[in-house]
């Protein structure tokens, strides 16, 4: 028995040698399972090399950014005395005034293969010539489709088929400290990523558009970057880069984008429609100070001040009146006058709501027609 296990253990310790040898200097000869250990080691090393990079989301999104180049015309301010010829005689080595025209540059994101590009309503705004850079090179005419400076968005057209598109993110999933990148074209050197974070989201209050929900973000954001691309990591649209704060007219870290849940609702209705359609009741109204929710016995600052109330306008004929606290629209919260403003433009005109306001401490319920929304006579210069 004895001599049974000797030579047991001496074959053991043979054939582990061998093989020892083997995987040393002749590890082909081992088979599939050196061969799996190579594969795992080569994914793991490319794992590492991915780690930290953001060039997928990038490669993905920047085909479908595009650069936009406008210009139009500028008046003549020609003095009233060079149409007097006596005038006129005295300048005759001067040539005639030659029309003079004002370029600008932003950017865009192509939303659909057909030829449609999302971008800012101010970036397009009076102009009577557009042409849109390519990712590939190309140089083509646009068109306005429509746009709403209200929430400064614009869809424009090129006639060129099979481009590529954007995929859209989710931008109510957004949370603060997720990586965003923008793409876009500052001060016109050609295509540029820049990375950053979320900062805040819902901004408002700053004066920028009627209609604010900005996302706010620290990705560098600097003029010739307006209307283009916010994307998450994953490559998908989730902002439409807008403003930035600054002092210097570069980034200073605090840039604006418009969510793409909004951008969505805007663009479908200019797609199908070529203007925006919102709810109006012909009020004015401000935020509920700690000091009026005070003065007025409220429990908390929140709410809506009606200020003024147009004369026969919607909330006039359902028997609103100013000092009135709007509080809910159709069971919905009003936090503040910003809130209050997008629920209402979201109500179809000619359709009935209902608002509920505390007018004497005591709360009531008005039922109102909505009507459409005036579109704004004063342009953004």
């Amino acid at each position: 028995m004895r001599k049974f296990w000797l030579i047991f253990a001496q074959t053991v310790t043979v054939s582990l040698g061998i093989l020892f040898v083997l995987q040393t200097f002749k590890p082909d000869l081992l088979g599939n399972g050196t061969k799996l250990v190579t594969v795992r080691q080569a994914e793991s090393t490319n794992q590492q090399h991915s780690v930290g990079s953001y060039s997928q989301a990038a490669h993905k999104a920047m085909p479908a950014v595009v650069n936009i180049f406008t210009s139009k015309a500028i008046p003549e301010n020609s003095h009233p005395f060079m149409d007097d010829p006596m005038f006129r005689q005295f300048f005759d080595d001067q040539p005639d005034d030659q029309p003079q025209r004002e370029n600008s540059l932003g950017s865009g994101v192509i939303v659909s293969p057909e030829g449609l590009i999302l971008t800012n309503h101010h970036v397009i705004e009076a102009a009577d010539e557009i042409e849109v850079a390519l990712a590939d090179g190309r140089t083509v005419p646009a068109r306005v489709v429509g746009s709403d400076p209200e929430t400064d968005l614009a869809v424009v057209k090129v006639d060129v088929k099979n481009l590529p598109s954007i995929t859209f993110g989710h931008s109510e999933q957004l949370s603060v400290g997720d990586v965003v990148l923008a793409i876009g074209n500052p001060f016109g050197v050609g295509q540029t990523v820049t990375q950053g974070i979320v900062s805040a989201l819902g901004r408002n209050h700053l004066g920028i558009n009627t209609f604010e929900n900005f996302i706010q973000t620290d990705a560098p954001i600097n003029p010739g970057n307006s209307g283009g691309a916010l994307i998450d990591t994953e490559g998908n649209l989730v902002g439409v880069n807008s403003a930035i704060y600054s002092r210097s007219g570069g980034s200073m870290g605090i840039g604006f984008a418009i969510p793409v849940s909004l951008a969505r609702q805007v663009m479908d209705q200019i797609i199908r429609q070529g203007s925006v359609t919102r709810g109006w009741i012909g009020i004015e109204a401000q935020d509920i100070t700690p000091e009026l929710a005070e003065s007025f016995k409220l429990k908390e600052s929140r709410g809506a001040l009606i200020a003024g109330v147009m004369r026969g306008g919607p909330a006039d004929k359902a028997g609103v009146k100013p000092g009135d606290i709007l509080m809910g629209i159709n069971g919905q919260p009003v936090l503040d006058s910003a809130g209050m403003l997008n629920l209402i433009a979201a109500l179809k005109p000619g359709h009935p709501a209902n608002i509920r306001i505390v007018r004497n401490q005591s709360e009531q319920t008005l039922p109102v027609v909505i009507g459409k929304r005036p579109k704004p006579e004063v342009q953004r210069n």
